[in-house]
């Protein structure tokens, strides 16, 4: 995924623009950069490798040289970002979160028309970044430079421009990431995040629209680009990667997972008696107290996420070693676990090893039964827009696995859409062969329309492609 987060200040920004960053830090794995324009006319930049260190550690010592009334910054999963530019537009900086599922194609138009080169990343890859500063210049201004961006880019694609005179903020075409603006005297801030300026003094101003360009100066925000009526925000920023105290649309993270969970345990409902609702830590915790506040039964921790050492759930990148630290992350709690039968609520079933390994340890521990609630529908479909899995290929999900295994190499959409329904027996029978697999007492997934509900939002404004496939 990745954040991003700006500030314009009559006074120095730095350390409005440090906290604002590290307050994304839960969005990202790989990197973590700053830009300043300074007030001596120059632009300064800090990027630094944050796998195996909190950004705080590693921005502390660079802070005295970032001093200025304007920057940005920027969690990152891949890019080295922010990027300094200077061309025919001028000077600026950049940062972006999103991905450009269509960058191939662009590269080679884009080197097709004359352009020179790109340079590349450890691992052959493109900085997507530069490919998004390579179609602004296309362009005889930044804003239609920004609106180009717009129209060429397939997948979502939201950004910050600094420049000496202010900050240009974008949000993707559809919406599918939120920018934010927070204001307090004397300041502006842009935030993927909301709760990250809230400590910092500033409070909600203005929630960018799909499309929605601004220009951000210490003064406000001035419109460039109307918002347009089509929203597709990702409904997995509440399911899982929103922190608890964020909110987008006005709606807050943690209370729509509760919302999720008193879902969850209306559909349970005399159906299966645990002792006990627990929530796999951190990511199905808040939808496990909506469960138990709904059904009744008791919450408990059976396990606790030792944090000093591996504070974040996405390191590193490798899947591997993904489930290794997962696995050894969680301690549990054997009086908690021992002769209990345990209702176990995570955010999703992607594809299933961890899952399937915390269940097993749930049993050598002593447990008489786990039941399993995820607080999504089954994935089914990798997504094109956010980065919300990093397989390369569908066939990592373990519903598309089972849905091989029943139907073949060839699947056609319309057969897709039958393990989709939650009312079909295809959708059964794949539900069954899961939690077979995953070994699991009981497996019963969230609805699509219940989930949505839980956000209290129009359904035709909330993606939902990784469930159904429906643009």
């Amino acid at each position: 995924m990745g954040g991003i987060f700006g500030v314009a200040s009559k006074n120095d920004c730095s350390l409005d623009l440090f906290f604002g960053v590290d307050y994304h830090s839960h969005l990202g794995t790989r990197r973590g950069g700053l830009a300043v324009y300074s007030d001596d006319g120059k632009f300064a930049r800090s990027i630094h490798n944050i796998q195996n260190s909190p950004f705080r550690t590693k921005f502390e010592n660079d802070m005295d040289d970032l001093h200025g009334k304007l920057g940005i910054g920027c969690i990152s999963d891949y890019e080295p970002q922010p990027l300094l530019v200077h061309s025919h537009l001028g000077d600026y900086a950049i940062t972006t979160v999103g991905i450009a599922t269509n960058k191939d194609e662009l590269v080679e138009e884009i080197l097709g028309n004359g352009y020179t080169h790109f340079l590349e990343m450890s691992g052959g890859e493109i900085n997507q970044t530069e490919l998004v500063v390579a179609l602004i210049n296309h362009k005889d201004s930044i804003l239609e430079g920004i609106k180009f961006v717009q129209e060429k880019i397939k997948g979502s694609m939201s950004l910050l421009v600094l420049t000496s005179e202010g900050i240009y903020c974008a949000r993707d075409k559809f919406g599918r990431t939120p920018i934010q603006i927070g204001h307090k005297e004397g300041a502006y801030c842009a935030s993927f995040e909301n709760f990250a300026y809230v400590n910092l003094g500033y409070t909600d101003y203005y929630e960018l629209g799909p499309s929605e360009i601004v220009f951000m100066t210490s003064d406000g925000i001035k419109t460039l680009q109307e918002r347009t009526k089509k929203m597709k925000i990702c409904t997995f920023l509440w399911i899982y990667y929103g922190y608890p105290t964020a909110s987008y649309e006005g709606v807050n993270v943690e209370a729509m997972r509760y919302n999720c969970g008193r879902y969850l345990a209306r559909r349970d409902k005399d159906t299966v008696h645990p002792d006990a609702v627990a929530g796999v830590p951190d990511s199905g915790t808040a939808h496990a107290v909506g469960y138990a506040n709904e059904s009744g039964i008791p919450f408990t921790r059976p396990f606790i996420k030792y944090t000093p050492t591996w504070p974040r759930s996405f390191m590193p990148t490798n899947q591997e070693q993904r489930n290794l630290i997962a696995h050894m992350k969680l301690i549990p709690v054997q009086q908690l676990i021992k002769g209990k039968k345990i209702l176990l609520i995570d955010d999703s079933i992607v594809r299933g090893t961890q899952l399937r390994e915390t269940t097993d340890f749930l049993y050598q521990s002593g447990a008489e039964e786990v039941h399993i609630r995820p607080a999504c529908p089954p994935l089914v479909f990798g997504c094109k827009y956010l980065n919300f899995s990093r397989s390369k290929s569908e066939m990592d999900l373990i519903t598309r696995r089972v849905i091989k295994q029943f139907e073949g190499d060839n699947v056609s959409m319309e057969t897709l859409q039958k393990y989709c329904n939650p009312d079909s027996p295809e959708y059964a029978k794949m539900v069954e062969e899961i939690r077979k697999q995953l070994h699991f007492t009981t497996l019963r997934f969230h609805r699509l329309d219940d989930m949505l509900d839980s956000t209290g939002l129009p359904h035709d404004c909330l993606c939902t492609y990784c469930w159904n496939g429906l643009e």
